[in-house]
């Protein structure tokens, strides 16, 4: 039997959620990456934080025990640099605002640093804790000038253990507010850091895995590659189940561990076990089939989906027939404050747990 990791050759895993979550290695995680490995499938590790240089990262994920070297790692600060670097001649002067990191991956391909409005045809954006009004002054008047502008990304927070706060779409948003204009953008979902890293390597087959559907799942919708949700981090069960189009993805696994199961096996569609009714415009019901030792939540889930999107998607209204039915959505915690139903549109992101 085939499995998911006999069609790909590359894995553009996402970090946070994905291999860790803050200071912890997901479950499974470091076993899954090297097992692919051994089997010679590389992992390169793909992060919309342009804050730290690759070999940074690639230090920080050798310590919880993954294989990582400063060429596994591409950011959103080189991808912004390509993406200067293919619209501007040699030696063009760059404003920069973020760190160092991002100043050195401008100089690297070829381009100058500056930090006066006056001398630059281009400011590239990502996240520093530095930013200041002053910096993003200059970056004001060398906007207004006409000048090139590329955002790293457009994460509206960062994750830290004193909670969401400001990211580097929060510091872009202050200069679409002075400017009116609107950048180019390099990190997911835009497609750029993930087409860059598929060049970088070149992969034929790479798959995409992440937690988040609206970055790490649109990003490779918009890339062009096969992408897998986990559900160690952001996304739930609600959030899938209610994803427009664009954030649908390739396959859902529990964690990593996805990789060794047959493709089959992990995509949406009807599942062995389960039947889904749809009774309405956005009314579904689940009632089981088979025995409960072959009840899978997630098979459940993965025909909820199925059936959902089939019909238009959008708002949903979950319910159960029959016990079977009402512990497997309690699982994917889509019974509901009353556990008999769940709007899956309306879940109050702030009261999930993995949020």
């Amino acid at each position: 039997m085939t499995d998911l990791l006999d069609r790909h050759d590359v894995l553009l895993a996402d970090l946070d959620g994905t291999l860790y979550r803050g200071k912890a290695v997901v479950p499974g995680a470091t076993d899954a990456v090297r097992g692919a490995a051994d089997r010679g499938v590389r992992t390169v590790y793909v992060t919309n934080n342009a804050s730290r240089r690759p070999a940074d990262v690639a230090a920080h994920l050798a310590e919880l025990g993954f294989p990582a070297a400063a060429e596994d790692v591409v950011t959103s600060s080189q991808a912004a640099a390509a993406m200067l670097a293919e619209q501007l001649p040699a030696g063009a002067p760059v404003l920069v605002v973020g760190t160092s990191a991002l100043a050195e991956e401008v100089t690297g391909v070829g381009l100058t640093v500056v930090d006066r409005a006056d001398d630059a045809v281009a400011v590239v954006q990502g996240h520093s804790p530095d930013t200041g009004w002053r910096q993003l002054a200059e970056a004001t008047v060398a906007l207004r000038a006409g000048a090139l502008w590329v955002a790293c990304n457009l994460d509206p927070t960062l994750p830290t253990e004193r909670g969401p706060l400001p990211g580097n779409g929060s510091m872009v948003g202050v200069l679409r507010t002075a400017t009116g204009r609107e950048p180019q953008v390099a990190g997911k979902p835009a497609p750029a850091l993930l087409t860059d890293a598929v060049r970088r390597i070149g992969a034929r087959s790479a798959l995409m895995v992440g937690d988040r559907l609206d970055t790490d799942i649109e990003g490779g919708r918009a890339a062009g590659v096969a992408t897998l949700l986990v559900l160690t981090g952001v996304a739930d069960a609600a959030d899938l189940l209610a994803a427009p189009p664009a954030l649908r993805p390739d396959y859902v696994g529990a964690d990593l561990g996805a990789l060794t199961r047959a493709s089959e096996d992990l995509a949406p569609g009807p599942r062995p076990g389960w039947d889904v009714e749809v009774t309405a415009p956005g009314s579904l019901t689940l009632s089981a089939t088979g025995g409960p030792d072959a009840l899978d939540p997630l098979d459940a889930l993965r025909a909820l989906c199925a059936a959902h999107w089939a019909a238009e998607g959008g708002p949903a209204g979950v319910t159960a027939d029959g016990a079977e039915a009402q512990e497997a959505l309690r699982a994917l915690a889509l019974d509901g404050a009353t556990g008999a139903s769940a709007t899956v549109a309306d879940v109050d992101p702030a009261a999930r747990s993995d949020r």
